[in-house]
């Protein structure tokens, strides 16, 4: 296969590589989203019941309900007693910090007692992840026995947060996956590379492609880049026919235009340019496109 046909495989890969790390992220997210979200709230749910429960049994009553749980507002939520009583502070923010750590959507809350009376509120603290900003007060007193409701509102967890965790969490995965396409890549064009500093014989012609010079007898023959370009590809292929259409994409298609009787053009200028080796031409292949040919 042809040197510059080479560098299109390493060219796909290192675009799909692009693609693929692209996309990485985004699929990383869907699966952290889907499924899991529900059965946390649900599991939230019954962890507040059994708060209400615990605070009952701490107030010294053993038979009356906890009422159903309330959904409020977008992750507030109210528990509801059937009957007045009285809590220790301290034990209420020690039961919920408990039971609430079983909870993984539940990092960060505040909560507030308020009277059902008046919806006055009793007392109230917040509770963060990191204890050091946790706003607990007043732990130390008894609250009078009344009819209270307790709402617990918890901090959101939308998709840019779980994203971000997810994303940090990746990296490395990502890392790796950049190295293997951009290294799949990197050997081709260090080819490419190597080659293009070479000297080729082409019968009596030396050809300087990374000087873009020709020797002949002894003499030096500057050359064009187009026709440096132009000259490279038949080097790589001698006496093989090489397609038109080829020649055309390979040296034009970087530059957006192509024009077809720039082809003709440089073919002619590199045959003047080779006519002092009569051993060596650059012929028409009627229908097909050119070759050089070399006789030995």
């Amino acid at each position: 296969m042809h040197l510059i046909r080479n560098l299109l495989p390493g060219k796909r890969k290192y675009m799909f590589g692009l693609i693929l790390l692209s996309f990485i992220p985004i699929i990383c997210v869907a699966f952290s989203m889907t499924g899991n979200d529900d059965f946390d709230i649900a599991r939230r749910e019954i962890l507040l019941r059994r708060i209400g429960h615990e605070l009952l049994l701490q107030s010294g009553d053993s038979t009356s309900r906890v009422l159903p749980v309330k959904k409020i507002a977008e992750n507030e939520y109210q528990i509801r007693f059937e009957r007045e009583l009285t809590f220790q502070p301290g034990s209420l923010v020690n039961t919920t910090r408990r039971l609430l750590a079983k909870a993984p959507l539940a990092g960060d809350y505040v909560v507030n007692v308020l009277n059902s009376d008046n919806a006055s509120v009793a007392y109230g603290y917040a509770i963060s992840k990191n204890k050091k900003d946790d706003i607990v007060a007043c732990i130390g007193r008894e609250q009078p026995k009344a009819r209270y409701m307790i709402n617990i509102k918890f901090k959101p967890k939308g998709i840019s947060i779980v994203k971000n965790e997810f994303l940090l969490g990746s990296l490395p995965f990502l890392a790796f996956v950049g190295f293997i396409f951009l290294r799949s890549a990197k050997p081709r064009r260090a080819l490419a590379d190597d080659q293009r500093t070479n000297i080729f014989t082409l019968g009596s012609v030396l050809f300087d492609e990374k000087n873009r010079k020709l020797i002949i007898n002894g003499q030096t023959i500057d050359l064009t880049g187009t026709e440096t370009r132009l000259l490279f590809i038949f080097a790589l292929s001698p006496n093989e026919t090489i397609e038109r259409a080829r020649l055309q994409k390979e040296i034009w298609e970087d530059e957006g235009v192509i024009v077809g009787r720039s082809l003709d053009m440089f073919i002619s200028k590199l045959r003047k340019k080779l006519e002092p080796d009569p051993d060596i031409n650059i012929v028409v292949i009627r229908g097909k496109g050119y070759r050089l040919e070399i006789n030995a």
